[in-house]
């Protein structure tokens, strides 16, 4: 009885600013997602994926539920965080070894009626994990000492974020050190040298791509999967019968949709020119069908619950939660901001999903499960004030 109470105080409080845009993205997804998968080429069966997709949404709604349902005490425990992070260690370990190849990477999984990508989890686990150990030696942290402080658990995790990478799934590897990075500059390090470091590792990164990946790649030191895609990044246009492919035709369905689209249901680009349409390439679908209008409506409602977020996480007076917030946000922002890059060719294509509306239900889920922890961060916020 106390727990109902509990869950009506909640829902009582709740933050509709976040919860009715997750809904709309949610449904435009499963919408999209349909209309994407339907097509004319190849043997994927539109019925099965939009039932999946419905599913996973509907399951994501009773995620929240239950996260709102109790409080953040268990979850943010020393004991939950370091279970959390064994299984976690073990499934990417066996992923390498033992795991069933899907799409050039070994990343999935496999539970009956759903595929759990370890990957996607473990960008939840790293906000978690962080923002118990910054509130835990928020007394300690300063702008000469961080450094000791996070070494020990920095090697973990990019112990980690290397298995990830060898699935390999360089866009995962990517958000999830780029989590770990931004949550550790928002430890307390004062915004003048957390700026200092965050644009000096933007510039190694470009260094890295340019002046060592892209050379290994040519020489034939790296090759396969990953590799074409870093390459079809360069000049997609001299790779247009490999691995550039795709964001050719990505770009002639961004150019056939101009302002208002060709209307629900007739891409052209999905009928076997554009792989992955209702996953990766989600957004070329939806921009080609519904038009650019769709498609900016789409990045504010998602930059509106960021927005929220950021708002709830700055007016809390918890360490933690106010970490938690700052995580989410930059979680939803990275990942919506590599999927645009590969859809428009201003990154290179690594398989990362647009938040809310690509299928998967690893995504669908732990996006579900961040909504809640928010949503139940402001409703503790409101039974407050």
């Amino acid at each position: 009885m106390k727990k109902f109470d509990t869950l009506r105080s909640h829902f009582k409080n709740l933050d509709y600013y976040i919860f009715i845009p997750y809904i709309i993205l949610s449904l435009i997804g499963v919408i999209m997602v349909y209309s994407a998968s339907y097509s004319t080429a190849g043997n994927i069966n539109p019925s099965g994926i939009l039932i999946k997709q419905a599913s996973y949404f509907l399951v994501g709604l009773l995620i929240i539920v239950i996260v709102m349902n109790g409080n953040n005490k268990i979850i943010k425990s020393k004991k939950f965080i370091t279970i959390f992070g064994f299984i976690l260690t073990i499934s990417l370990i066996y992923l390498k070894f033992f795991g069933a190849i899907a799409n050039g990477a070994a990343g999935w999984i496999n539970l009956g009626p759903i595929n759990i990508q370890p990957a996607e989890v473990a960008k939840v686990y790293f906000i978690m994990r962080f923002a118990r150990v910054i509130q835990a030696e928020d007394d300690k942290i300063n702008d000469y000492n961080w450094v000791s402080i996070f070494k020990g658990r920095l090697y973990f995790s990019l112990f980690i974020v290397f298995f990830i990478f060898i699935q390999p799934d360089l866009g995962g590897a990517i958000i999830n050190t780029s989590i770990i990075f931004i949550m550790i500059l928002s430890s307390g390090i004062k915004w003048k040298k957390s700026l200092k470091i965050l644009l000096f590792t933007i510039f190694l990164a470009f260094i890295f791509v340019f002046a060592v990946l892209y050379p290994l790649i040519k020489m034939g030191v790296w090759r396969g999967y990953q590799a074409n895609r870093v390459i079809s990044f360069i000049d997609p246009f001299k790779y247009h019968d490999r691995s550039g492919y795709q964001v050719i035709n990505s770009y002639y369905a961004l150019s056939n949709g101009g302002i208002l689209g060709r209307g629900l249901g007739n891409s052209i680009q999905k009928n076997g020119y554009l792989p992955e349409a209702h996953t990766d390439f989600i957004m070329s679908v939806i921009s080609e069908e519904l038009g650019l209008l769709t498609v900016l409506l789409i990045l504010f409602l998602l930059a509106f619950i960021v927005g929220r977020i950021f708002i709830i996480g700055v007016r809390s007076k918890s360490i933690y939660d106010r970490l938690i917030c700052y995580g989410i946000a930059f979680y939803i922002t990275i990942q919506a901001l590599i999927n645009t890059g590969a859809v428009t060719g201003m990154m290179p294509i690594t398989g990362v999903t647009f938040p809310f509306i690509s299928y998967g239900g690893s995504s669908m889920l732990t996006l579900s499960f961040c909504i809640g922890l928010t949503l139940l961060i402001s409703a503790n916020q409101g039974k407050r004030s």
